[in-house]
């Protein structure tokens, strides 16, 4: 870690409030999380009893902010010197590590005992390897050692759906395999152009983000590269026919908005473009799983 070289700054932990638990969740990751999660439940074929399905999505929840807490726990160190994560409640000395590393990890073990008691195992197993990979592959060993931590960490933000699939079904199909590679493939690009405007925050604490280790002009690349690889596997879902007409306008229409900041972003090169792409890709991939779980609904109401 970060503090190994440099004595880590000590703080005054202060007594923790109820806010400083949930900003330990990291809040708006979970929101994300539990959106695409409910939306491969709904995309399902089967049935799930309305209390199994609420407990799905609160265990993806549960398990989803205990790896947000472990994730701070761990980062503390680096967090407290980059400028954007500063005043997370660890650093800002509101809560004290190992409070939040209990906290973390009676979460994560609650979560995954009731999915396999209330739900079924193997949601149980995922939802296990999701937390898992997210801190000790992603966390620990990745994200300060290769500039491919995004792209190969990535894959603990894209099980949700597989889950929620799961949850419902009991197994893994290449369906919910699809919803999986839609977020993984979306997540290069969208934490890529973050990096290309929180560039000097990640060299200050030596993190080797693609900005940092290759330089700007190849992340605007490979931004563009994942993004033409990412818009066809969007479409997949139409294509396959789990998926509907308007499912399949709005994937095409909306890849090639993306496509087309990806590559001005490219030409350009300037902040401004690189936090356009960002913020875009953001209401890109909740509206695609809007789309999905509208559709699913209205099939589920016999209305298409």
């Amino acid at each position: 870690m970060y503090a190994s070289s440099v004595e880590q700054e000590k703080f005054d932990y202060y007594e923790p409030a109820a806010r400083d638990f949930f900003d330990l969740l990291k809040p708006r990751v979970m929101s994300l999380v539990i959106f695409t999660g409910l939306v491969g439940l709904l995309l399902a074929p089967g049935h799930i009893h309305p209390v199994e399905a609420f407990t799905a999505i609160l265990c993806i929840a549960v398990a989803a902010g205990a790896s947000g807490c472990l994730n701070m726990w761990y980062d503390a160190d680096i967090d407290a010197v980059m400028d954007r994560t500063r005043n997370r409640p660890i650093p800002a000395g509101r809560v004290a590590p190992e409070t939040a590393l209990q906290f973390g990890v009676w979460l994560s073990v609650a979560s995954v005992l009731l999915m396999g008691l209330a739900v079924n195992v193997a949601a149980a197993v995922l939802l296990a390897i999701t937390i898992g990979f997210y801190i000790f592959v992603y966390t620990m060993w990745l994200k300060r050692r290769t500039p491919q931590n995004i792209v190969i960490g990535g894959a603990a933000g894209a099980f949700p759906p597989m889950i929620g699939w799961v949850a419902v079904t009991g197994n893994v199909s290449i369906e919910s395999l699809v919803l999986f590679g839609i977020i993984f493939m979306w997540t290069p690009p969208h934490f890529w152009a973050l990096s290309l405007f929180a560039c000097k925050d990640y060299e200050k604490v030596g993190v080797p983000m693609l900005p940092v280790v290759s330089g700007e002009a190849e992340t605007r690349k490979q931004i563009l590269i994942y993004s033409l690889l990412m818009v066809p596997v969007t479409i997949a879902p139409w294509v396959m026919g789990f998926a509907g007409m308007i499912y399949g306008v709005t994937a095409v229409a909306l890849g090639g908005i993306f496509l087309a900041l990806a590559a001005r972003l490219f030409r350009a090169g300037d902040i401004r473009t690189a936090k356009q792409l960002f913020f875009y890709s953001i209401l890109y991939l909740f509206v695609l799983f809007a789309v999905l779980g509208i559709e699913a609904l209205l099939r589920m109401g016999g209305l298409l």
